[in-house]
């Protein structure tokens, strides 16, 4: 197994972890101040890593308004992540949060005006019904998570397309650097009114979520440097591995068989649509919430 591909799953391994303890803190903060507290520590990793480049060329921009533009749509996409994860089952939210490429694939076509071939529009069509058979709208009562996660996946996807349109022309410490710095400022207003002082073990998990996130982004970086983005992409999918088994052991939460067969049916679709893309894929880390390097 090449080594890329074992550094994509310890690194979502380590996204996943993160998530689990994300989960764990329940109700007891706000996502305003969960979101500030984590991605403030997410930035330590790759602060003590070389970066070459300068922080003060953080505001040196080519595309300052999608810059800001997808800074805001990551911003709010973590804000309603963090509250599907407190909220719903931890499998849910993965399935929900999987339906991301259909959006970007979507915004592609209609903003990139890139061509999308019918097979890989019938794969996204698979795979947008096996997360249907996950949370089976209609058959079961949906929750505010469901809905939240799902404006989530397309906030990620308005994310994901436009960096890919300024990624090539932008400073990696500006788009690194200033959706940081924005979040701190937003989540840090936000929380003001429900604000809570952690206690120490809060702060302990609060601190584990920021460094769980920040290394598992550094390992998805040299991941793609090791090895073809064709064979990281895959690894994603692993999540809902993690999902199922955190979800069992520590939230009670057993997904039944028509949800599980959903979600071979999302990883299946997901999987073919990666391994046929026949062009160079830009594999970026996880859209779910904000990453270093993203």
């Amino acid at each position: 197994m090449p080594v890329g591909v074992i550094l994509a799953f310890l690194a979502y391994a380590s996204y996943s972890i993160g998530d689990a303890l994300i989960k764990a803190t329940g109700s007891g903060l706000s996502v305003f101040e969960i979101a500030f507290f984590t991605t403030s520590f997410s930035i330590i990793p790759a602060l003590l890593t070389k970066r070459g480049e300068r922080w003060r060329d953080i505001y040196k921009l080519q595309h300052p308004w999608l810059v800001h533009l997808r800074c805001a749509t990551a911003i709010s996409a973590t804000a309603c992540v963090m509250y599907a994860f407190t909220h719903i089952a931890f499998a849910d939210v993965y399935a929900i949060g999987f339906t991301t490429p259909l959006f970007v694939t979507l915004l592609s076509v209609v903003l990139l005006h890139e061509h999308v071939s019918v097979p890989r529009w019938l794969l996204l069509l698979v795979s947008f019904l096996g997360v249907v058979l996950v949370i089976r709208p209609g058959l079961r009562e949906l929750e505010m998570g469901h809905y939240v996660m799902m404006v989530a996946a397309a906030l990620a996807a308005v994310t994901t397309t436009v960096l890919r349109h300024v990624a090539p022309k932008e400073r990696r410490v500006s788009l690194v650097g200033l959706q940081v710095l924005y979040s701190g400022i937003f989540n840090g207003f936000m929380m003001i009114r429900t604000f809570v002082v952690p206690n120490l073990e809060q702060m302990a998990i609060l601190l584990g979520i920021g460094l769980l996130g920040g290394v598992g982004a550094l390992l998805l970086i040299q991941a793609s440097k090791q090895t073809p983005a064709n064979l990281i992409a895959p690894v994603q999918y692993s999540q809902l591995i993690w999902a199922i088994l955190f979800g069992a052991l520590f939230f009670g939460e057993y997904p039944d068989w028509i949800a599980v067969v959903g979600m071979l049916i999302v990883v299946g679709a997901g999987l073919m649509n990666v391994l046929s893309e026949k062009r160079p894929i830009r594999w970026k880390p996880r859209v779910f919430f904000f990453r270093i390097g993203e």
